[in-house]
């Protein structure tokens, strides 16, 4: 096995209360180790997205870049860190009623920074929303994000392929094997 990246790091401010200080110095570390190893980032945001784009900008994210994993946040965060070298991926969110925000976000980020992803066993796209989730359904999420850009499925799928292969250089692709 190969390690592609370092992650899944980042802020989670969701649960915690008080000094976030402990948290915070653990992402720079992972930030140095990622430049230190060549290997792009995995960042995890969740109520704290001014202190992880903060953090990047200081730490120097944007040298080795990465993806803003499982992204929830507004336009703003996107345009913020789409402007210090990462990708920004969605998940099965993207699906939901309620998620016309993030539609509109997944609409507006470059299709050279696009990624899409399961967040496997959690956040299930709809038609599977409160499942658990698995990487078959990942295509629901491209099917998402194919019709909010109106464009289809296969070039939401060869974009994001090509897009993953791109950021994660040192991933090597799975070749089938002939069914003969």
């Amino acid at each position: 096995m190969r390690v592609v990246a370092i992650g899944e790091t980042g802020l989670d401010y969701y649960r915690s209360q008080g000094d976030m200080g402990w948290q915070q110095e653990r992402f720079r570390r992972h930030i140095r180790a990622a430049k230190q190893s060549g290997k792009p980032l995995i960042i995890h945001t969740r109520d704290a997205a001014a202190d992880t784009l903060r953090i990047m900008r200081e730490e120097g994210a944007a040298d080795i870049g990465g993806v803003m994993h499982c992204f929830t946040e507004s336009w703003e965060v996107a345009r913020a860190a789409l402007d210090i070298n990462f990708h920004v991926s969605f998940s099965g969110i993207v699906t939901f009623r309620n998620a016309d925000a993030l539609r509109e976000v997944a609409k507006q980020v470059p299709e050279d920074r696009l990624l899409i992803e399961t967040d496997a066993p959690y956040l299930a796209p709809v038609p599977f929303r409160g499942k658990t989730n698995e990487p078959a359904f990942v295509r629901h999420v491209a099917e998402c994000i194919a019709n909010v850009r109106q464009s289809d499925m296969d070039s939401i799928a060869d974009v994001t392929t090509r897009n993953f292969f791109s950021l994660f250089r040192h991933a090597v692709p799975v070749v089938k094997a002939d069914a003969t």
